[in-house]
């Protein structure tokens, strides 16, 4: 089956020209002319980050492509090539779920610390569920100021992967009270999981193939994982402490749900200066943030380290960090959608420009593309550093 698109589309702006179609070592990719020398597009100017409606994404494509989902694949492509973040509206998921959600987050997070241990990571072996407490997680060897909760799909001992031992995959832990919280999280994830479907067809469109190329290539069982996180307020704190420091995510997308504490920042392009009217601009270092301002009714979705890959570096796994700076607490909800546990993840069959020498100006200085081995093989190395001594414990083999 082709996966490429050989239709015609509507003129976007050419967001595609300088990219070779080519086989990528399979015979059933379409491979079309191309210029003798190819030329990388120039990356559109976005003075801030952009808010897509996602809406005319969620009819179903089993045919042709409405020219309205097209524009949006175009606005989601140009955005991920500028900024690797943009707000969305129009996903669809029901505000009181999220409001539902918020509150018994509240009420767990109120609780003893003794109580909210009943459920602790530890408890959760190899799968990984469960609470941590504030500076229990570590981003760059630095303990983050924030507590949180691990969820993720939801796998009997039956499964084949459970039974098998592989990491991250398991059964959920929940507390005691409040009692709703596990129905909220599983309707939760349901939602979230077609949020991210509908967003990797527009990004497959963006990107010249077919909508469902990520859920026959690389999604057909997607790595779900869901965190809840608490973080104490740092106002009055002047010790250059973060809520989180800086960092990149790991998998495909993220899609962020947060109060209206703000906080959050995100590293601006290459070239661009902070937004005054964000509340980010320069830090000492001459970098540039801006703050992603929480917006009523949208999601912020970014992309992480696998995307960045995937592209040969056409598309940005952008840093990132948090700090609280408020008089009261922050909560968020990251939903993570990633690529199968055991899916290699190789370059796409449309990229021909070289892996950017990326090493350099990443946070953890290793660059995404001299990676050899599946998603799984990834992600085990990156978070046996975000909880050390608990990957000593249970990831043994």
């Amino acid at each position: 089956m082709c996966l490429l698109r050989t239709t015609p589309r509507p003129d976007l702006s050419a967001p595609h020209a300088g990219l070779r179609l080519q086989p990528a070592g399979r015979s059933d990719f379409y491979a079309g002319p191309v210029p003798e020398t190819p030329e990388v597009p120039e990356i559109p100017k976005i003075p801030k980050i952009p808010e897509i409606d996602i809406g005319p994404l969620r009819a179903p494509m089993a045919g042709a492509v409405s020219g309205e989902a097209e524009m949006v694949a175009a606005e989601i492509d140009a955005a991920c090539r500028r900024w690797g973040f943009f707000y969305v509206v129009g996903h669809g998921v029901d505000p009181a779920l999220q409001e539902r959600l918020d509150s018994l987050a509240r009420e767990f997070f109120g609780r003893a610390d003794e109580e909210k241990a009943e459920i602790a990571l530890a408890r959760g072996g190899r799968a990984w569920r469960g609470w941590f407490p504030v500076g229990g997680e570590l981003t760059g060897g630095v303990p983050d100021n924030k507590e949180g909760l691990y969820f993720g799909a939801e796998l009997g001992p039956g499964d084949p992967r459970v039974r098998a031992g592989t990491p991250l995959h398991g059964s959920n832990l929940f507390p005691r009270r409040p009692a709703e919280l596990e129905a909220a999280v599983h309707q939760y994830m349901d939602a979230m999981t077609v949020v991210g479907e509908i967003l990797l067809s527009g990004i497959a469109l963006g990107l010249g193939l077919e909508p469902s190329w990520f859920a026959q290539q690389l999604t057909a069982d997607p790595l779900i994982l869901f965190r809840i996180f608490r973080y104490p307020a740092l106002a009055g704190v002047d010790d250059g402490r973060w809520s989180v420091g800086e960092h990149t995510d790991y998998g495909l997308l993220t899609i962020l749900a947060q109060d209206r504490s703000g906080g959050l920042q995100v590293r601006t392009p290459d070239g661009d200066e902070g937004d005054e009217t964000t509340g980010a601009g320069s830090d000492p270092t001459g970098e540039s943030w801006v703050e992603v301002t929480p917006r009523p009714g949208t999601f912020v979705c970014n992309l992480g380290d696998m995307l960045e890959r995937l592209t040969g570096g056409r598309y940005r796994s952008t840093r990132h960090r948090v700090r609280n700076a408020g008089v009261g607490e922050r909560l968020s909800f990251p939903f993570f959608f990633d690529p199968s546990w055991d899916a290699p993840v190789e370059r796409l069959p449309i990229v021909e420009r070289p892996s950017d020498d990326d090493a350099g100006r990443r946070w953890d200085r290793i660059s995404v593309h001299g990676f050899e081995g599946t998603y799984g093989d990834y992600i085990l190395a990156k978070v046996g550093k975000v909880f050390p001594e608990l990957a000593a414990r249970t990831l043994k083999e």
